[in-house]
């Protein structure tokens, strides 16, 4: 019989938390049930970047809430799954559950683990109205303040790992969705532009999907 806690001379025993047995069973249970694929997608985030630069002090004195990158890729995704609603989807045996809202899943580190609060009805919200949920759900999570409903009915999820500093990320899809979109650092790279080289602020969009539904050409 093993205690909790065991050490010896190369090595410590030490059992998982909840909330880690908890996404160790969620991810192995997302590898069995969906066939990972991945596609890459480079993007220049230049124009992003230079408006951010100019307007965040004075959307934050206005708006109280910090203008991130992840809104606007938020907004760009919720563009994306209008325009192929079937990504938004999620799959109950031999039928395919067409989601009619839009609940953008944001992932956030937290020191035991991972929690992904869901902002609700994306699509009807406007771009100020996203960063300002985005702060209030990230900051909630990390004061373990969110409400249980609010990491519940995400139909799509954004996993931001690029804050890190990681330029590409494979991530697991957060069942039961069928795509997940992992956010690359932005990055200053000489790029080929009008036939020319020019510094340009750059980032990589990693779709993870589930075979089962979706195939390379739509993803």
């Amino acid at each position: 019989q093993h205690k909790k806690n065991t050490s010896g001379a190369d090595f410590e025993i030490v059992e998982m938390g909840s909330m880690r047995q908890s996404i160790a069973e969620h991810m192995v249970s997302s590898v069995r049930i969906s066939p990972h694929v991945s596609t890459v997608s480079e993007v220049d985030m230049t124009s992003i970047v230079n408006f951010r630069e100019k307007m965040k002090e004075k959307f934050e004195q206005r708006e109280k809430a910090k203008l991130t990158y992840t809104t606007f890729v938020i907004d760009a995704a919720v563009k994306g799954l209008k325009a192929f609603p079937i990504v938004n989807s999620s799959i109950d045996g031999k039928n395919i559950i067409m989601k009619k809202r839009i609940n953008i899943g944001i992932a956030v580190a937290l020191e035991q683990g991972l929690i992904v609060p869901v902002i609700k009805n994306a699509d009807e919200k406007t771009i100020p109205e996203i960063a300002k949920a985005v702060n209030d759900l990230a900051n909630r999570a990390r004061l373990k303040e969110l409400l249980p409903e609010e990491v519940k009915g995400g139909t799509f999820t954004i996993s931001n790992h690029g804050i890190f500093g990681s330029l590409i990320g494979f991530p697991i899809i957060n069942q039961p969705q069928v795509a997940i979109l992992a956010v690359g650092a932005i990055k200053k790279r000489p790029v080929v532009l009008n036939e020319g080289i020019a510094i340009r602020s750059m980032m990589y969009l990693t779709l993870t999907f589930d075979h089962r539904l979706i195939d390379g050409v739509l993803a």
